[in-house]
């Protein structure tokens, strides 16, 4: 990689990034926005960053995420289930190299495994090591716990 390629971000991996905001953003956890999309960023170009949330989230969190280059994803179903299929369906497109999941739900342990089957690095992360799912570290490639 050249330069100009170094300066354009070409040639960086490609990385979407899936915040599962209930499960995560916690006060025990006292998780950072800016330190989860500072981790993506070390896997290569943040292509996509959503933090799903509920449709009960503060507006207050909702513009924090936002000013940190988050999309913010709200929905009045299952915050999981939306997750677990935009993920997938990023994943199956081709536009991702590295998929990072940001959740203590074993729930996505079959998005990384389809991610993976299709070539794409999978990396699983955990806010704490406090009810951290071990099926979902064990699941990806790479795993990382925010407080260790």
């Amino acid at each position: 990689m050249g330069l100009l390629d170094t300066l354009t971000g070409v040639g960086e991996d490609s990385v979407g990034l899936f915040v599962d905001g209930p499960n995560v953003l916690r006060e025990e956890f006292d998780v950072d926005l800016d330190e989860v999309r500072a981790l993506a960023t070390e896997e290569g170009r943040v292509a996509m960053a959503r933090l799903y949330l509920d449709e009960h989230a503060p507006p207050e969190l909702v513009q924090a995420a936002e000013a940190r280059g988050f999309e913010v994803v709200t929905t009045s179903g299952d915050v999981d289930v939306r997750l677990a299929v935009d993920a997938t369906a990023a994943a199956t497109a081709g536009d991702l190299d590295v998929l990072v999941v940001v959740s203590r739900d074993t729930d996505f342990k079959p998005v990384l495994e389809r991610a993976a089957a299709q070539g794409i690095e999978t990396v699983a992360v955990a806010p704490g090591a406090h009810g951290r799912s071990d099926a979902l570290r064990n699941a990806a490639q790479r795993a990382v716990t925010l407080d260790e």
